[in-house]
């Protein structure tokens, strides 16, 4: 930033002893201490308050998506209710339809005062009653007495029903509209068709919607299969039979069981809700208004951080009124006493300025000078400071935005890295089968496999630093695995902070994803950069856990991996709550508080557990424990692939009817070309809808090749998903180069692209044999 003497006139001290004017002209913003000060105040706080309201403005935007949230969660959870509600009166009503007492030749009166005592306590439990009814009396009524004589039908409309179903709101009866009511048809053994009525009152499923105490601005309604109003908050039985808003209407008649609208309510306000439909036609909208202020959303929290940075700004800018005049009258102060020496006259004893700079150097100009440069030098650095305080301010609010977008970034861009190599393998051994004979091509085709399989590890490379690597365990050897990790944690560290990896004979291999691996000993790493700012070591030693060692886990060999540095240690309280979410001993916004808790995951996932153990003053120490491994384990580097195709493949897919689903018509291309080079008969489509019209249409098609990601609403998991109901006998084989659709898939043999022709033979020869895929 400027200087201080920026800020002061070059004439300023000669105006103080000179009463001439000077020559240049004055300016048009009035050149005053109290008019500098303001500015310099608002050149501090704006910034400041500029990144307050943003933090403010996000937190709106929050609030806003998490009731949006909420509205969905109230309308699927509501409408669970009301499933169970009918689910349990359809399953009553088959229960006793089903008993002796009325699928007999007829119902005596014994009978019907059993069965009135039965129904009469499944009404209770069920809340309403339960009707009985042949095709011209009302035989049973649980509101009714025992041994009330049947009642015939007042109405010469009525039918018998042999149609089971659950009946809406009927609001066809002049009085009042009739509940609901699940009806089930009973034939009994001698033709006769009775009726079975469980009726659901509307009351219930009020007290159910009053029972989640929404908010008072809020609207909750159930709506029966007809659109009608069963119960509502607010106004419960006021808008009882009314028919929702067209809209809604329409909304609940389409094909979504469940969507988020917008709509005008039955009371005429604008809202914004969510509605859930159930199996039998039913629905539950909740909704909240939309033109509520602002200010009204928003937390207490938030609303106070407003009002205190409007409040600081106007105690700013009085404070630095009040400042300035004290200044201006010291100043006037000054110059009087100059005049007076300039004139010659005796110069009187100031009166005390209360600055403490001015009343020690009321004589002497030199001394003011001074003064003002000191004061000019604790002005530049307060300054600096809150400058670099907003600067990091705003890059915390910014960090997670980052990390998210890098996320996104690293994995569309290995997604078409991968594609790229596709192409080139496929592409070099397509060439590789033509040019067999021909030496002086072998070399740059084996050279650029090469180079393919080199980009495929760096495109893993590339999710696993952006988080979009699916977990995939592995059996590991730590004596092998471990010792190449020191470099990495040495760059994570600085280099007063050496680290040493000790890996003790005989230890046991580990099942595990190494990439998991490798970030939780990262968190740990940094996390004892922290703890040892003035330098320090960094131990990782792995050996066989003993039985001690492996309380409280699944019986087994465990190895155990011990991570230890020289820090500042912490005591037995803040030791046990290490592992928990979210919890940082460091200052605010230095930690998030996950790393330890991905540590503690990690171990968990695995079949182990983490520990800590940390002495004040002495360092701490944590415990990775995990489960020992039986099968042979992988080294640190991955063998390597030979590039040769074995003669023996050539006739694998011989005549063999294929089809391709790929999108990237030049992977598509030269990836039909290698497969037909093999013998296949390929055909290709570009997307699900394409394949499955294909498939439908061609009988002769014995093998999928499909990618996963695809443009459109579905992508090859779908596709394979399909095939299986509707073809099962027809292999499907997935290839990918990166999908999150594809974690924890099960059932399907995936491909990674790139990937060598002859595993690519040797894998869908498998699959039309119905035979495991190769390793």
């Amino acid at each position: 930033m400027a200087p201080l003497r920026a800020l002061v006139p070059p004439d300023a001290g000669a105006s103080i002893l000179d009463n001439r004017p000077p020559n240049r002209p004055r300016a048009t913003m009035p050149d005053t201490i109290r008019a500098r000060l303001l500015l310099l105040m608002l050149t501090v706080l704006l910034p400041a308050i500029t990144a307050a309201l943003y933090i403010v403005a996000r937190t709106y935007e929050s609030e806003h998506a998490g009731q949006r949230q909420n509205l969905r969660g109230s309308a699927l959870a509501m409408a669970q209710v009301i499933d169970r509600e009918l689910a349990r009166r359809v399953d009553v009503g088959r229960a006793l339809a089903s008993s002796y007492l009325l699928t007999g030749r007829e119902v005596d009166d014994p009978g019907l005062h059993f069965l009135h005592a039965w129904t009469s306590g499944i009404a209770r439990d069920l809340g309403g009653w339960i009707e009985l009814h042949s095709a011209t009396h009302l035989l049973l009524d649980t509101r009714a007495s025992a041994g009330a004589p049947a009642q015939p039908h007042g109405s010469a409309g009525f039918r018998l029903s042999e149609v089971a179903q659950v009946m809406p709101l009927d609001t066809s009866h002049p009085d009042a509209p009739q509940p609901p009511r699940v009806l089930q048809p009973v034939r009994r053994a001698d033709g006769v068709l009775l009726n079975l009525l469980i009726v659901l009152p509307p009351q219930l499923l009020q007290q159910a919607v009053d029972r989640q105490q929404l908010p008072g601005n809020w609207v909750g309604t159930v709506v029966d299969s007809n659109q009608r109003v069963v119960a509502r908050h607010p106004g419960g039985a006021q808008f009882l039979g009314r028919l929702a808003s067209a809209d809604l209407r329409e909304r609940l008649t389409g094909p979504d069981n469940d969507g988020a609208f917008t709509s005008v309510t039955l009371d005429g306000v604008p809202a914004l809700g969510h509605y859930s439909r159930t199996p039998q036609g039913w629905a539950y909208v909740s909704a909240s208004p939309r033109e509520a202020r602002m200010v009204a959303d928003l937390p207490t929290g938030v609303v106070q951080v407003v009002a205190g940075a409007l409040a600081l700004l106007a105690l700013a800018a009085g404070a630095a009124l009040w400042v300035s005049r004290g200044i201006v009258r010291a100043a006037v102060s000054l110059k009087e006493a100059a005049q007076a020496l300039q004139a010659g006259a005796p110069v009187l004893p100031l009166q005390p300025t209360g600055i403490v700079e001015f009343d020690e150097v009321g004589g002497t100009l030199a001394a003011a000078a001074q003064a003002l440069g000191n004061a000019r030098h604790d002005l530049e650095r307060q300054v600096t400071d809150a400058v670099e305080r907003t600067r990091q301010a705003e890059q915390r609010a910014s960090q997670g935005q980052r990390i998210a977008a890098l996320g996104r970034l690293t994995g569309g861009v290995a997604h078409d890295f991968n594609n790229l190599l596709g192409v080139i393998s496929n592409s070099a051994h397509l060439v590789e089968r033509h040019v067999a004979a021909i030496p002086a091509l072998q070399l740059p085709v084996g050279v650029t496999l090469r180079a393919v399989e080199m980009g495929s590890h760096l495109s893993q490379q590339l999710l696993r630093f952006g988080g979009r690597q699916p977990v995939s365990p592995r059996p590991v050897d730590l004596a092998a695995y471990l010792p190449g990790l020191r470099e990495l944690l040495q760059m994570v560290l600085r280099k007063e902070i050496p680290v040493t990896v000790e890996v003790l004979p005989g230890t046991d291999p580990v099942r595990i994803d190494t990439s998991e691996l490798e970030l939780a000993l990262i968190n740990l790493a940094l996390n004892a950069r922290d703890a040892m700012p003035g330098g320090g070591r960094l131990q990782l030693q792995a050996r066989n856990a003993g039985a001690d060692e492996a309380e409280g886990l699944a019986p087994g060999r465990h190895v155990l991996v011990a991570v230890t540095d020289t820090g500042m240690g912490m005591d037995e309280a803040l030791a046990a709550q290490v592992f928990e979410p979210f919890f940082t001993t460091k200052g605010l916004g230095r930690g998030t508080g996950l790393g330890l808790s991905q540590v503690h995951g990690f171990c968990v996932q695995a079949g182990g557990t983490a520990r800590m153990a940390s002495t004040p003053g002495l360092g701490s120490t944590v415990t990775l424990v995990l489960p020992a491994c039986t099968v042979p384990a992988a080294g640190a580097l991955p063998a390597p692939v030979s590039l040769a195709v074995p003669a023996a493949a050539t006739g694998l897919l011989q005549d063999v009817h294929l089809l391709l689903v790929e999108d990237s018509e030049e992977l598509a291309e030269v990836t039909a070309l290698l497969l037909q080079s093999y013998g296949c008969r390929v055909r290709r489509a570009r997307n699900v809808d394409e394949a499955l019209a294909l498939v439908a249409e061609d009988s002769a098609l014995q093998l999928v090749l499909s990618d996963v990601v695809m443009p459109g609403g579905r992508d090859g998991v779908d596709l394979a998903h399909a095939l299986r109901r509707s073809h099962p006998q027809l292999p499907v084989v997935l290839i990918s180069g990166y999908s999150a659709a594809l974690s924890g898939l099960v059932g399907f043999t995936v491909l990674r692209k790139p990937v060598a022709a002859e595993h690519l033979v040797a894998t869908l020869a498998a699959a039309l044999r119905g035979a495991p895929a190769p390793p």
